[in-house]
C-alpha cells in the first residue's frame, strides 16, 4: 500500500474543510455545523479503521476500502459546502451561450424533451440509470478493494475529487445551470416528463446565484454545476477505472453510457456540458496518476533510506 497516498487524501479533505470554515466565519454563511461535524466524525471513524487495518492488523484491502470511503464522505461534504459558497464569487452565467452552442451543433433540447414525453418507459429507464450513479461509486470502491486493486482504487477516488475541483474552477468562472434554466415547459408537458431537474429547479438555482446560497446543510444541497457535467465525469471515471474488472467491464460500460445519454434529460444539461466532461475526465485521470506515482516514489525513497540505516546500524 502506498503509505503517503492516504496522507494525501487526508490532506485534501482537511484543506477543503479549513477553507470552508475560514470562509464561513469571515463571510457569515449559515452552515449546519452539527450536521457537518457528524459527517466529519464518520469520516474520522473510517480513517481510524483504515489505519488499524493498515498498521496494527495489516489487511491492505480492507484498509484501502475504509480510507477511500472515508475520503469520499469527507471530501464530498466539504466540497458541497465550498460549491455553495462559490455562488457568491461566480462570474456571469453562460447558459444562453451554451444553448446557442447546442443549436449550432444541431441539438434541439426542447424538441428532444417533447419527444421523450411520448416514451414514459424510456424515461423510467433513464431515471433509474441516472439515479444509481452514486451507488456505483460505492460498488467501485468495494470491488476494487476486494480484488486487491489498491492502486486503481486510490487513483479512482482521487480522480473523483480532482474532477470535482476542475468542474468547480470552470463553473466559478463561467457558471451555468443547464438547459432547464433556459427553456420552460407548460405544466402538462412537465408533468408528463416527470424529470427531477426541471424549470422550477433551474429558477431556484438562478435565484441562488443572484441572492446567495442561503442556509447550507447536507439535506438541502443542490446540484449547482451545469458546465462541465460532473455527472458525466463520474460516469466516464467509472468506465475507465473498472475496465479491468472482467465481470463488470461490459455491464458498467452499457450502464454508464445510458447515464451519459440521460444527463441532458434527467439532469437538464446542455449537450455541450456532456461533451466538456471528456477533457475534464482525461485531465482528472492524468493528475491522479501523477500524484499516485509521486507518493509511490516517496515511499520507495523512504524504504531505501530505512534499509540503508538498518545495514549501517550493526557496523556502528
Amino acid at each position: 500500500m502506498p503509505g503517503n497516498f492516504p496522507l494525501l487524501l487526508i490532506f485534501l479533505t482537511v484543506s477543503v474543510a479549513l477553507i470552508d470554515c475560514f470562509w464561513a466565519a469571515k463571510s457569515h454563511f449559515v452552515v449546519a455545523g452539527s450536521a457537518y461535524a457528524a459527517l466529519a466524525a464518520i469520516t474520522g471513524l473510517f480513517w481510524a479503521g483504515g489505519y488499524i487495518y493498515g498498521v496494527w492488523r495489516p489487511e491492505p484491502r480492507i484498509s484501502a476500502m475504509l480510507l477511500g470511503t472515508g475520503f469520499l464522505i469527507g471530501f464530498t461534504a466539504g466540497a458541497s459546502v465550498l460549491n455553495a459558497m462559490l455562488l457568491t464569487v461566480a462570474g456571469p452565467r453562460i447558459d444562453t451561450i451554451l444553448a446557442k452552442a447546442d443549436i449550432a451543433l444541431g441539438f434541439d433540447w426542447p424538441g428532444m424533451m417533447r419527444a421523450m414525453a411520448n416514451h414514459p418507459g424510456l424515461l423510467k429507464l433513464l431515471n433509474l440509470a441516472y439515479g444509481v450513479l452514486l451507488p456505483e461509486i460505492s460498488l467501485a470502491v468495494v470491488v476494487l478493494g476486494t480484488m486487491g486493486l489498491i492502486g486503481p482504487l486510490y487513483r479512482f477516488v482521487l480522480a473523483v475529487a480532482i474532477g470535482a475541483l476542475i468542474c468547480f474552477f470552470i463553473w466559478t468562472l463561467f457558471p451555468a445551470f443547464g438547459a432547464m434554466s433556459v427553456y420552460h415547459f407548460d405544466p402538462t408537458l412537465a408533468a408528463r416528463l416527470g424529470v427531477p431537474v426541471d424549470g422550477a429547479y433551474g429558477d431556484a438555482l438562478i435565484r441562488m446565484l443572484r441572492d446567495g446560497p442561503g442556509p447550507i446543510a447536507p439535506d438541502n444541497v443542490k446540484g449547482l454545476i451545469g458546465f462541465p457535467s460532473y455527472h458525466a465525469v463520474l460516469a466516464l471515471l467509472l468506465i475507465w477505472h473498472l475496465r479491468r474488472v472482467p465481470w463488470l467491464r461490459w455491464p458498467l460500460l452499457v450502464l454508464n453510457l445510458i447515464v451519459i445519454f440521460a444527463t441532458p434529460i434527467e439532469g437538464g444539461h446542455h449537450w455541450v456540458d456532456v461533451f466538456a466532461a471528456v477533457p475534464v475526465t482525461a485531465l482528472s485521470i492524468l493528475l491522479a496518476q501523477k500524484m499516485f506515482d509521486w507518493t509511490a516514489q516517496m515511499d520507495r525513497a523512504r524504504m531505501i533510506a530505512s534499509s540503508a540505516e538498518n545495514r549501517i546500524a550493526p557496523a556502528a
